[in-house]
């Protein structure tokens, strides 16, 4: 009798632990489903290269494309310091701009997306295939100050939109040089092996913009463009006071889409491909999405067009305990030890108070930079 007590006690915390281990896995499994709903666009960051390719006064839409698409990304959260802006031409300062600093997007001057903080990283005659290219792949001088470089990495989701006059296979940049398809897609060819993006979704507006993409051959690539091969892309809106016309058909009703899309949209890239159909562009507008992983119904505008962060709001209150072992592997607390330490020999020892308080202002700043600097 006495032995069977044991017997029992030892059945019933094995059943127990059975039970436990069961409801560990169904716990843990979950767990996993939701980290990867949590972050199923697979990106961290964002980055847009904007660029527009044209100069001289006529090809003012162009400019007012690209600047269009420059005002939406920032509404919806990408800063200034995750876009390269390439202008090849300044109309805003133009002399045949009746309002000079200003560049209209709409009709009757409705709409200056000019506007009072935009920051060129490109301008003028530092608008090259050779310049572009470098800011792709990031072969670029080390003098090259921060503004003008794509530091993106294997985590990034990069928004590359063009504009310009183009022909098949090729866009030509200021009228004097060009970038051929096999250029644009052995240049994101290095980007995938370079690991400098996550997904990628290129946009060209121009004359027979599907040949473009015909050549890519990288993965998570998604690619639009405005016509067809064999067809042009068409101007909209002529303005009698300015005398140009001042966007680009298809930019123009994607930028109309666009302005109905907010942070939380849960917009998807397959209502992008409808924006505008062949009755509004009067060309065929044109997207590949062979190349992309996902999808295209289950990714959002926002992973591309944004900056939204993903967080988790927690309604309980966390305590943090000071003296918790891992507390000591912050280097910034290791750092205020040792030198409250060294404060007790300081006058023998003065070179290596100053010495610790450098690294704990260096640790300080590390610490509050870890998106652009690694420790």
């Amino acid at each position: 009798m006495a032995a069977a007590v044991p017997a029992a006690r030892w059945a019933r915390a094995a059943a127990a632990a059975l039970l436990l281990g069961c409801c560990g896995a169904v716990l843990a499994g979950g767990i996993q489903d939701q980290a990867e709903q949590f972050f199923k666009s697979g990106h961290t960051n964002n980055w847009a290269v904007l660029v527009c390719t044209s100069r001289f006064w006529f090809n003012y839409r162009h400019v007012a494309n690209t600047l269009s698409v420059y005002r939406s990304v920032k509404r919806l959260g990408i800063p200034d310091s995750h876009i390269v802006l390439m202008l090849a031409d300044d109309m805003a300062c133009n002399p045949r701009n009746p309002k000079p600093a200003t560049v209209f997007s709409h009709k009757n001057m409705e709409l200056n997306v000019y506007g009072d903080d935009v920051e060129v990283d490109y301008r003028s005659y530092e608008v090259t295939v050779e310049n572009f290219l470098r800011v792709l792949t990031g072969r670029i001088p080390p003098s090259t100050p921060r503004s003008k470089r794509l530091l993106s990495d294997d985590r990034s989701n990069i928004l590359i939109y063009m504009t310009g006059h183009g022909g098949n296979g090729f866009l030509k940049f200021q009228d004097s040089e060009e970038i051929t398809n096999v250029e644009l897609a052995d240049a994101f060819e290095q980007m995938w092996q370079k690991r400098r993006y996550n997904e990628l979704l290129f946009i060209i507006d121009t004359c027979q913009g599907a040949s473009m993409y015909e050549r890519f051959y990288s993965p998570n690539i998604i690619a639009l463009a405005s016509s067809q091969v064999g067809e042009d892309s068409l101007s909209h809106q002529p303005d009698l006071g300015i005398g140009v016309h001042l966007m680009d058909r298809y930019t123009f009703y994607m930028l109309e889409f666009l302005e109905e899309v907010h942070p939380a949209s849960q917009t998807n890239m397959n209502d992008l491909f409808q924006v505008c159909p062949k009755s509004l562009c009067v060309s065929t507008p044109g997207h590949r999405t062979d190349l992309f992983q996902r999808d295209p119904q289950n990714v959002l505008i926002t992973d591309f067009f944004g900056s939204v962060r993903k967080v988790e709001i927690m309604t309980e209150t966390v305590s943090l305990d000071r003296n918790l072992t891992g507390f000591e592997s912050d280097p910034v607390c290791c750092l205020k030890r040792q030198l409250e330490i060294s404060d007790k020999e300081r006058e023998g020892k003065p070179q290596l108070h100053q010495r610790m308080g450098r690294k704990l202002k260096a640790a300080k700043g590390c610490i509050g930079n870890r998106t652009t600097k690694v420790c």
